[in-house]
């Protein structure tokens, strides 16, 4: 199993509606309905634990699947997700993508 995690903040001038509006109506039950994928969510920022700074990123990302080629295979059957990047890369400022294995 891997665990992708995405790390993000929003490009200026997009409203936080405008992107959770995207993640709820297309790209979480996009992404969720994908074989390979046992679990897609999306986390909002709420603060930095005993501390009043502001957390370095707004939005998380994390997407567990079970190999990346059957999650590349996946993604390019699926005729919706070729709207869904593309999409993502007008909201997202930078997003770093980190791919992870449990220990």
């Amino acid at each position: 199993m891997k665990t992708l995690i995405v790390l993000f903040n929003l490009k200026s001038g997009v409203s936080e509606a405008e992107y959770e509006a995207f993640a709820k109506e297309l790209d979480i039950p996009t992404v969720k309905s994908l074989k390979s994928v046992s679990d897609f969510k999306v986390y909002k920022a709420s603060g930095l634990f005993g501390s009043d700074a502001a957390p370095p990123y707004k939005y998380f990302e994390v997407i567990h699947f079970k190999s990346v080629d059957s999650l590349v295979a996946d993604m390019g059957a699926e005729p919706k997700m070729a709207e869904i990047p593309a999409k993502f890369q007008q909201l997202a400022d930078n997003p770093i993508f980190i791919l992870t294995d449990e220990i």
